[in-house]
């Protein structure tokens, strides 16, 4: 039994997606990048921002379409697996990284346009509706 490799972010592309080629007879692969925002209160009551960059991987036809509609700043939800890569640098040290591999891709209508003061306006709307 595989035990469970699943992740949903919703996020915006913080570059253009990038298309690559792995050979002839191989399927080509679509890299981006997105960042994912979360906002929270701290112990002191201060609104406080954590951006977390996340690399994604689509292969096939998806990453074909994320190629044609994807741009810098457009939103989206991904769902898909984090996988893990090792290698061994020039320098013969050791180095890994996660990323996600797609396996469905939404595709936001508009780039996000909210400033951080609406976003944090939207937080302390939230903080009424919830009690600490």
């Amino acid at each position: 039994m595989n035990n469970l490799n699943s992740v949903l972010l919703e996020g915006n592309l913080v570059r253009d997606p990038e298309r690559v080629e792995l050979g002839e007879n191989a399927s080509a692969m679509t890299k981006f990048a997105i960042a994912v925002n979360r906002f929270f209160r701290n112990a002191k009551a201060e609104a406080v921002e954590e951006v977390m960059f996340i690399n994604v991987q689509a292969w096939g036809t998806l990453g074909k379409n994320c190629m044609t509609y994807l741009q810098k700043g457009r939103g989206v939800r991904v769902v898909g697996r984090l996988r893990q890569e090792r290698w061994t640098d020039k320098d013969g040290g050791n180095r890994e990284r996660i990323l996600v591999v797609a396996e469905h891709v939404e595709f936001k209508k508009e780039p996000n346009t909210t400033t951080k003061a609406e976003e944090r306006e939207e937080l302390d709307e939230i903080d009424q509706e919830i009690a600490f």
